[in-house]
């Protein structure tokens, strides 16, 4: 069976934490990545972040639902998850806008187990890590090329 290891990308294009998110933008747009991996220097894995991370910056902010008991008020949203929301929204750097700890597979990890990770929860891409090190990526079209049949040497 194919593992992560087949099929990756190995050192791909990374961005730092404390990168603005206006370059990792056009490196997102000029290379046509759907994601990026977050590396701290030394190559330790501390986020992944997504064109729809980015494109959380143009939503907007669902304000709290309340009710009212006794004369007093009552939300039905957390305090934190709002002011995470407003992180996200009015980020400048990459570390405010990535997901933080993202899910990531080792170089063992078996085709079957990626896909239906990618399935389950919507993702583009998957880190591949080894130590905690960054070592590469496998995204859906990785995948898909497992699909298309082998082409024979040309003599």
């Amino acid at each position: 069976m194919l593992t992560a290891f087949d099929l990756m990308t190995e050192n791909p294009q990374t961005i730092a934490p404390d990168d603005d998110v206006v370059t990792a933008a056009r490196i997102m747009l000029d290379k046509r990545y759907n994601g990026l991996p977050v590396v701290e220097s030394d190559g330790t894995l501390v986020g992944i972040l997504c064109q729809s991370d980015l494109i959380n910056q143009h939503k907007r902010l669902n304000l709290p639902s309340f009710f009212t008991v006794l004369d007093g008020i009552i939300p039905l949203r957390s305090g934190s998850d709002m002011d995470a929301e407003m992180r996200k929204i009015s980020a400048s750097k990459v570390a405010e806008a990535m997901t933080p700890a993202p899910t990531s597979v080792t170089e063992e990890t078996p085709i079957d187990e990626i896909a239906t990770l990618m399935v389950d929860n919507k993702y583009h891409s998957l880190p591949v890590v080894k130590n905690g090190k960054l070592v590469g990526i496998v995204g859906k079209e990785d995948i898909l090329r497992t699909l298309l049949p082998k082409e024979e040497p040309k003599e």
